[in-house]
């Protein structure tokens, strides 16, 4: 039986060395490093930071699971029943011993706890090193600080509740998650904190993160598959939406898309299917996981889902995207197979018509950033209506109809409801849509189980109550975790 947290302390009691247990850094990445007495140069903070990436983009976490979710469990997703996977999400059939959820709470305390232990380390080592090496130094941190944030962010959004739903509702007393400051002793006993602790700690790394690279006198590193100076303001902008404080969610969003120096700028078919043949082709892209044809999951990778494993845009889904929408030209063609309806492409896992198992994710994209400036300046205590409808433009007029900012809305309320839509439109296999119909307060439908109208088992559903449980072999370990209460009345009926 899977302990998770407790498994990961016993193991360090018994052996001093996480790698021997399985656990945490693969030995590929982080070279045998041991995580606990073997952290004593910059160069090994370096080897266990690629072990944390590694861990960060298994499929078990954000290489699928952690984002794949957000899609399953909203309503622009379809599963054509050609195989088993992502039914008891998507079906709302979910229980506390569900796989899925199991390795999204594995994987991503492997991602809190690693990072932890770099921090502590890391923090160790500064009054030590060499004038030479304290800009790395300060760099591995920054990263560190980062992959703890965001992997607090996704675990936090999907085992407690929405922090705050439509300006009515904060959810802030409800139970989060495991905070991990400092790395947990062997057969300490622990607890969940409140979901606003969580969300605390979460802007307390990307806060660190932000002054540790000020400090390292770098932006990051060359590549985008490791966080940089602009990835982090894109976390901390999304944070901030989720915060409902607006004012500085469009302030991080703009960061970020100045730091990075990306844009909007897919407009044509053409030029949207470049962004999805993997790897650096996303252009707009501003974080991405470095999944390739050497470093993909084959049978496991987000690819599969939307291709072999039958997972499809739903009927709503479809209906939103015009003929005239460059988006379309991945996510409308269709072919058959067998008794089933298949995406010909696999949207934004396309891969240029190749094998999709190889294509990435991208994590943080500029189309995010200003669909977060757009909202942020709609939903303002002084709403910015021209402000907000200039930055949603930049996104919705990949259909070449919306030419205008006339053409989005003429009211606070009618831009709002074309935001929605053009957040579903753009964000599609993103993992956005459940933490989007959460903190709208929507009444959503769920399920989808037609492919050729809108037809949905459970609808007018109050989404905004639920959340997923705590994995039962946690639960089962002994080590303080408590269940979420009655969790599982608020499933759909």
């Amino acid at each position: 039986m899977k302990k998770f947290i407790s498994r990961l302390l016993i193991c360090t009691a018994l052996t001093g060395c996480l790698a021997s247990c399985n656990n945490f850094f693969d030995t590929e990445y982080n070279e045998g490093i041991d995580v606990d007495n073997g952290l004593t140069s910059v160069d090994n903070i370096k080897y266990a930071l690629n072990g944390t990436y590694y861990q960060l983009f298994r499929f078990y976490f954000a290489g699928n699971y952690s984002l794949t979710i957000g899609d399953m469990a909203g309503d622009m997703a379809y599963l054509n029943g050609s195989a088993n996977h992502w039914t008891t999400i998507n079906h709302y059939s979910v229980t506390a011993d569900d796989s899925y959820l199991s390795s999204i709470w594995e994987y991503g305390y492997k991602v809190v706890d690693n990072s932890a232990r770099i921090i502590k380390a890391g923090k160790e080592l500064e009054s030590t090193t060499a004038d030479s090496d304290k800009a790395a130094l300060k760099q591995y941190l920054a990263e560190a600080y980062g992959l703890r944030g965001y992997a607090m962010l996704a675990m936090t959004n999907i085992f407690g509740k929405q922090i705050k739903v439509n300006e009515t509702t904060d959810n802030s007393d409800a139970p989060g998650i495991v905070i991990i400051d400092e790395p947990i002793q062997a057969f300490e006993e622990v607890s969940r904190s409140t979901v606003g602790a969580c969300y605390k700690a979460i802007l307390e790394d990307f806060n660190n993160a932000l002054t540790c690279y000020e400090e390292s006198g770098t932006d990051g590193r060359e590549t985008n598959s490791y966080l940089s100076v602009a990835a982090i303001e894109g976390l901390m902008a999304r944070t901030y939406l989720y915060l409902e404080d607006f004012e500085n969610a469009a302030k991080y969003a703009q960061y970020a898309l100045e730091h990075s120096n990306k844009k909007v700028e897919a407009y044509t078919e053409d030029s949207y299917k470049k962004l999805y043949t993997g790897g650096d082709s996303n252009t707009e892209s501003i974080f991405r996981l470095a999944i390739d044809v050497n470093n993909s999951w084959s049978a496991n990778s987000c690819g599969n889902v939307w291709t072999t494993y039958g997972g499809l845009p739903s009927q709503r889904m479809r209906n939103l995207i015009a003929d005239t929408d460059c988006r379309g030209s991945l996510y409308l063609p269709t072919i058959k197979k067998g008794s089933y309806t298949q995406m010909q492409y696999g949207g934004k896992f396309w891969y240029g018509g190749g094998n999709t198992a190889y294509a990435t994710n991208y994590v943080v994209n500029a189309p995010e950033m200003e669909l977060i400036i757009a909202e942020a300046k709609l939903r303002a205590t002084q709403p910015d209506l021209n402000g907000a409808k200039e930055a949603l433009l930049t996104v919705a007029k990949r259909n070449s109809k919306i030419t205008s900012a006339d053409d989005l809305g003429n009211t606070k309320e009618e831009v709002f409801a074309f935001l929605k839509d053009e957040r579903a439109r753009e964000l599609f296999q993103e993992g956005f849509r459940f933490y989007d119909l959460r903190r709208w307060g929507e009444k959503a439908d769920v399920y989808a189980n037609s492919e050729d109208q809108v037809s949905y088992k459970y609808t007018n559903y109050d989404i905004s109550q639920f959340c997923y449980p705590i994995p039962s072999d946690e639960i089962n370990a002994g080590f303080g975790i408590e269940q979420t209460p009655n969790w599982n009345n608020y499933l759909p009926k």
